[in-house]
């Protein structure tokens, strides 16, 4: 798994953002250790352009850079429109309408967060999100766009935070408040004759690899949350670790193992 990528500040000096561009492309660096380049013949690399921070590969230059965007329209149409209560990940993390029965906002840790499209959906209906990423590369992606969303919607970034770190670690060793439930979502081994996977995904296996360390998240995750533990499988794919789950709730091509704690 790659932990370091060029940085390229892809904006031009007759963009009207390039000088902004600089000055981000120079705090990623520094808070994240990747040096800033020129960008590469081949092979990914992370730009800057237009106050955005992106994953491009220079062997697909026809390809649009991978970014995270909590405040895309179709992100925003989906909670304007109240698609998030009636997604099967809400009624998997145990909330009911909009907002738990609960006083306090439901807190959910999300250990496999990838773009954190999933994280976005439960942030929308009321609930705490604390994304962990072990990769450097996604962590920094991640956290480009709880800062861009910040500064269009504050109330929804305040439901944000991440910590870089390897999951299984952070959980076991957890020291933070108290964590309703738990989401995981780890990648899973295409087999060669399924259809070609979303572009996003084709790319983080290829930058990442796949998750054969999967099993050992349900533990800690187990150990850790007080209210339930979801994970989120192809239809096809055996229960996590072995472990065969309290429900599980099908959708079209997934489905979320449901494991129930005994509440606090």
């Amino acid at each position: 798994m790659l932990s370091t990528l060029p940085l390229v500040v892809a904006s031009t000096e007759t963009d009207v953002s390039f000088e902004s561009d600089k000055a981000l492309a120079l705090t990623i660096s520094e808070n994240w250790g990747f040096p800033i380049d020129e960008k590469p013949v081949e092979g990914f690399y992370l730009q800057v352009c237009h106050n955005v921070l992106g994953l491009a590969d220079a062997n697909e230059k026809k390809t649009l850079p991978v970014i995270v965007d909590f405040a895309s329209p179709a992100s925003l149409y989906r909670k304007a429109h109240g698609g998030g209560r009636k997604e099967p990940i809400v009624k998997a993390i145990g909330l009911k309408g909009n907002v738990h029965n609960g006083a306090a906002p439901w807190h959910v840790v999300d250990a496999t967060p990838g773009l954190g499209r999933d994280a976005f959906v439960l942030v929308s209906v009321g609930c705490k999100v604390t994304m962990i990423e072990r990769s450097p590369i996604v962590a920094a992606l991640l956290d480009d766009g709880i800062r861009r969303l910040k500064a269009a919607y504050p109330e929804l970034a305040e439901r944000f935070a991440l910590q870089h770190g390897n999951s299984a670690d952070v959980m076991q060793y957890w020291n933070g408040e108290n964590v309703d439930a738990i989401y995981l979502d780890p990648m899973f081994p295409h087999k060669k004759k399924s259809a070609l996977v979303k572009k996003e995904m084709r790319l983080f296996q290829q930058l990442l690899g796949h998750d054969p360390d999967a099993d050992a998240l349900l533990a800690p995750a187990l150990a850790l949350a007080s209210s339930r533990v979801v994970v989120k499988r192809p239809n096809s794919a055996e229960v996590l670790a072995g472990n065969n789950p309290s429900m599980a709730i099908e959708s079209k091509k997934h489905r979320f193992d449901v494991y129930l704690r005994q509440k606090s």
